[in-house]
């Protein structure tokens, strides 16, 4: 069973480190994240694919994708294959939002950020599969569109190519953006040589300038 990492919890609410004062926080994170693991566990689907190079991008033929631009560089330079994940909460998580916005405002809101963790807990239990079905390949750090210069635009076949409308029920909306809200798309790289991370941080992020953790004097440590 996956649970929800409080402190990841924690950390999108805006919270680094919680004691003393915030100590009631904590114990509303640890009831929210109760109720959804009592409702809800992540899902998700991934695939393996083999790539090339062409024009300087890297290719993968069978899903019709071409990732471009100096992150997927960075990420993929060492590698041959790359596995395509997604992974939802699916729909059930906004009924369970709904109920508790009409009960209590400030537990939704709780809610929201240990939805935000568990899916992400999700990504990394679905990467110990990859790993698994790698075949003793390595793997890179994920990243999704959105993040550095991997454009939005990549969600749509990110989620057709590993059939996740069907599987798990998500979809894109005409401006990229995913329904259930929480549902993660995520490249990873497979190489056959060991594979440090690249790319941390909020430099990276096309989110930088908006973030409401930065605004708080935190990030999301990704």
């Amino acid at each position: 069973m996956i649970h929800v990492p409080i402190e990841e919890a924690l950390r999108y609410l805006g919270s680094g480190s919680v004691s003393g004062d915030d100590s009631g926080l904590r114990a509303a994170a640890m009831e929210m994240a109760a109720v959804l693991e009592a409702r809800l566990q992540p899902r998700w689907t991934f695939r393996i694919f083999n790539m090339k190079m062409a024009d300087d991008a890297f290719m993968i033929p069978e899903g019709g994708i071409t990732l471009t631009g100096k992150l997927a560089s960075k990420m993929l330079k060492e590698c041959d294959k790359a596995a395509i994940l997604v992974c939802t909460l699916g729909a059930g998580f906004e009924s369970l939002l709904r109920l508790w916005q009409t009960r209590d405002m400030a537990k939704a809101v709780i809610l929201d950020a240990c939805g935000n963790a568990y899916v992400e807990a999700g990504c990394d239990a679905a990467e110990g599969e990859i790993k698994a079905a790698a075949e003793g390949l390595y793997l890179t750090d994920r990243f999704s569109p959105g993040y550095g210069d991997l454009p939005l635009s990549l969600q749509s076949p990110l989620v057709a190519a590993v059939s996740a409308e069907k599987r798990l029920g998500v979809e894109v909306t005409g401006s990229d953006l995913l329904i259930p809200s929480k549902t993660v798309t995520a490249v990873i790289g497979l190489s056959d040589k060991p594979q440090m991370a690249r790319i941390r941080g909020c430099a990276y992020c096309n989110m930088r300038n908006t973030c409401s953790l930065r605004r708080k004097g935190a990030s999301c440590s990704v």
